[in-house]
């Protein structure tokens, strides 16, 4: 199953990590900027498009949601080696002020979002096996 759909998250990846490295040519930093972010957008548009039209098998899609729920981890791993003493020292009130507009927006977006879909039935409950 963990195979099935790796892919589709490769191609997403390597996709997420190009615009990361434009970004950070584009912004004068010299690092990835949010490739991860991207990679993890294209696999969620795309599979989500797959999944509709019927082009994705149920393996397919249980492997996907399987290292969709990895990059998780992932990006908390990479966060963790960044230093963030140096850029708040470095970057002062600029980092801080990142970091909480980083947050506020999206937590003040969360009622635009749950307008945008129509209401759907609950998810069924997790079978015991």
């Amino acid at each position: 199953m963990v195979v099935y759909g790796l892919t589709l998250l490769a191609g997403c990846m390597f996709l997420g990590m190009f615009c990361g490295d434009v970004l950070g040519v584009v912004t004068g930093v010299d690092s990835n900027v949010g490739g991860v972010g991207f990679a993890m957008l294209a696999l969620i548009l795309i599979s989500s498009k797959l999944t509709k039209e019927g082009k994705l098998s149920e393996k397919a899609q249980s492997g996907i949601t399987f290292w969709s729920a990895m990059y998780i981890p992932v990006v908390v791993a990479m966060t963790a080696c960044q230093d963030v003493a140096s850029a708040i020292v470095g970057g002062g009130a600029l980092a801080i002020i990142s970091g909480i507009v980083v947050v506020v927006i999206p937590l003040l977006l969360v009622p635009v979002l749950q307008k945008l879909g129509k209401p759907s039935d609950p998810l069924p409950p997790i079978e015991q096996g």
